[in-house]
């Protein structure tokens, strides 16, 4: 009884820390900057490198199907995210909508979770910014020696990874000096890749030919499926738009706006680009590294490759800007709860942003950036996500029941159809990932929870401990 208490008083509370000095960060995002910022996170490494090899292995031209089934799944959960932003505007995203719903327990999982999806992303997309950046460079006739741009194994004579750390670390300093000059700076990139992907689709559409579109799956719908968990990855990124909810002005209203509306735009560009792309190039010969500026090439545009890898560069970077920022946000809310240690949930006085948490996640991420291969950095993304999206479609159910009262400026549809389809189709693409990366995120669990019960449930808000003394303070 007393914890189920509790979560009915928690709203109220997270509420009340929106008013707190040292807790306080900036409200300067409007809905514009939100779709923004969605658009950056989640248009990157899909739309420029997923969608070649989930044709050529799994799907064939079927992955427009793949990308739709995907997407469907992610605008279940978007739509639960949106209720859940709109009726809870606080930083956390779905760590504070499970503290809500689930209790601390629950939200501690989610929590962890959600640190795990945010620090991989961003190791594995610091990778690939490094490999286009290079790239580029070589294009350019400069040659950055093996020993310096790439992890050890991965090349003959590599030791590590040196543009994948500075950019990193580059980005963690503009997010230390304020979300608004981060806002402004991915609107930039996300301007360079749009026109990147509208030149191709523009010069592109000129050059389909239907024929490659035949036999459309040449894998079967098992291959549709498989392909559609490989290109889950691309769309990753537009729940970490929740987690800037109290830099946010009327999240009510912007937050919903924001989720969906990205959400939506990703979906189309995704499909059209995966038609075109497969249309113009047998799907056999798409699994490059760069399957957009090959299919270009192919079709005589040598122009094309410099330019897609300039696009790519630039998505890659918005991309990581939105996955650096996102990640100090979680450690920023788990910390006001006291479930993490009180210096993390430190706001810098002069630029209001969480510096302490931004500072730790830019190591954090820039270390084993410099060390490691992408694939390894990759393979722990799509479950964790998964996990998480199927949580917070589960509360919304939850939510309803415990609090009908509560004001919500936008609802799902359909409750409780909604919420569940977008659990079922979560949980049908992690079943579908491979064993490995199912011990991998078990043991990130387990390592978490002995966090949590050495140290989290003896100063956590629900036990009365570190955080409302901090809070008070």
């Amino acid at each position: 009884m007393g914890k189920r208490l509790f979560r009915r008083k928690f709203l109220g509370h997270i509420l009340e820390e929106l008013d707190i000095e040292q807790h306080k960060l900036d409200r300067s995002l409007n809905a514009f900057d939100l779709t923004i910022l969605g658009v950056g996170a989640i248009i990157g490494v899909g739309i420029f490198v997923l969608t070649g090899a989930a044709s050529a292995k799994y799907a064939g031209p079927g992955v427009i199907l793949s990308f739709v089934i995907a997407g469907a799944a992610c605008a279940f959960a978007g739509l639960c995210y949106a209720e859940l932003a709109s009726s809870i505007p606080v930083a956390g995203s779905a760590y504070n909508y499970a503290y809500a719903t689930m209790g601390e327990l629950i939200a501690w999982i989610i929590g962890w979770d959600l640190i795990l999806e945010y620090i991989v992303a961003a190791i594995a997309v610091s990778i690939g910014w490094s490999g286009y950046f290079v790239h580029i460079l070589a294009a350019l006739g400069i040659q950055v020696p093996v020993w310096c741009s790439a992890a050890p194994g991965t090349v003959e004579g590599a030791i590590i990874n040196l543009p994948a750390m500075v950019i990193v670390l580059l980005l963690t300093v503009i997010l230390v000096v304020g979300i608004k000059e981060s806002a402004r700076f991915t609107s930039l990139m996300v301007l360079v890749k749009m026109v990147t992907i509208m030149v191709f689709i523009l010069v592109g559409a000129s050059h389909v030919n239907p024929d490659n579109w035949h036999p459309f799956l040449p894998f079967g719908l098992k291959g549709v499926v498989a392909g559609a968990a490989i290109v889950f990855f691309a769309y990753i990124g537009f729940d970490a738009i929740s987690t800037t909810a109290e830099e946010t002005r009327n999240p009510q209203r912007n937050m919903p706006i924001g989720i969906l509306l990205s959400l939506a735009i990703c979906s189309l560009l995704y499909i059209v680009v995966a038609a075109i792309l497969t249309g113009m190039v047998p799907y056999t010969e798409l699994n490059t590294p760069a399957p957009v500026a090959h299919a270009l090439t192919l079709a005589g545009f040598r122009w094309g490759s410099a330019l897609v890898s300039a696009g790519a560069v630039a998505g890659i970077t918005s991309v990581l800007m939105v996955m650096l920022m996102g990640q100090p946000r979680i450690f920023f809310a788990m910390s006001r709860d006291g479930l993490l240690w009180p210096w993390v949930s430190k706001v810098h006085p002069r630029f209001r942003t969480p510096y302490v948490s931004q500072i730790l996640t830019g190591g954090v991420v820039a270390g084993f950036a410099g060390f490691i291969d992408i694939g390894t950095a990759a393979e722990l993304c799509n479950i964790g996500t998964l996990f998480a999206f199927a949580m917070v479609c589960g509360g919304v159910v939850v939510l309803r029941r415990t609090h009908p009262e509560l004001r919500r400026s936008f609802r799902c549809p359909m409750v409780p159809l909604i919420p569940l389809l977008g659990v079922f189709s979560c949980v049908w693409l992690m079943l579908s990932l491979p064993k490995i990366t199912w011990i991998r995120f078990v043991c990130w669990l387990l390592a978490g929870l002995t966090i949590y019960f050495y140290y989290g449930i003896k100063h956590s808000r629900m036990a009365g401990g570190q955080a409302e003394t901090d809070r008070r303070g």
